[in-house]
């Protein structure tokens, strides 16, 4: 297992359609596991194969505190089931120290494979319907600023290329 560098915006490769999983081989299990050991590095609760340069549909989450309940979506459809929208504020790992209010679907289904490449349905509100959206709009090459003003998202873009800055320098000093 290794961790994966996650592409940052406004990255064009983030834009990039994700195609659907066809071979559930050993190389797709070591990809599952690096996005995992990625994830957890970064601290973040999703991740999409997109945000690590895999252009395939291919997405782990984990929403538990503990970090001990891994899913795997794989060729994941999401479909809303109620008109309601739900307000989170989302952030993600390919905008990072940024976060917004984003309107989403409050009920939604999902049709999914997992590791093995068996079929699932799961019925998803809250937090994990909110997550799964956000993860397979990656899949689809958008991200949660593309919902947002021309003003936000050129905050966005600005307050990531801080961050990466100042990344670039932590890592130069431990480097000394």
């Amino acid at each position: 297992m290794s961790i994966r560098n996650i592409l940052s915006y406004p990255d064009p490769r983030l834009r990039t359609i994700a195609k659907p999983v066809e071979s559930f081989d050993v190389n797709l299990q070591t990809l599952i596991d690096d996005m995992f050991q990625t994830m957890y590095a970064a601290k973040g609760v999703g991740l999409a194969a997109t945000q690590i340069d895999e252009h395939i549909q291919l997405i782990v989450m984990d929403l538990s505190e503990e970090g001990n309940q891994p899913q795997v979506f794989i060729n994941p459809v999401v479909t809303p089931l109620v008109e309601e929208q739900f307000t989170y504020e989302e952030g993600c790992l390919s905008v990072p120290d940024y976060y917004d209010k984003v309107d989403r679907p409050k009920k939604v289904k999902i049709n999914a494979k997992d590791r093995e490449g068996n079929d699932f349905e799961l019925e998803a509100e809250g937090l994990l319907a909110v997550c799964i959206q956000h993860e397979i709009d990656h899949l689809n090459g958008k991200l949660f600023v593309d919902y947002l003003s021309k003003l936000k998202q050129d905050r966005a873009r600005d307050r990531v290329r801080k961050v990466i800055k100042q990344r670039e320098k932590e890592a130069q000093h431990k480097q000394m």
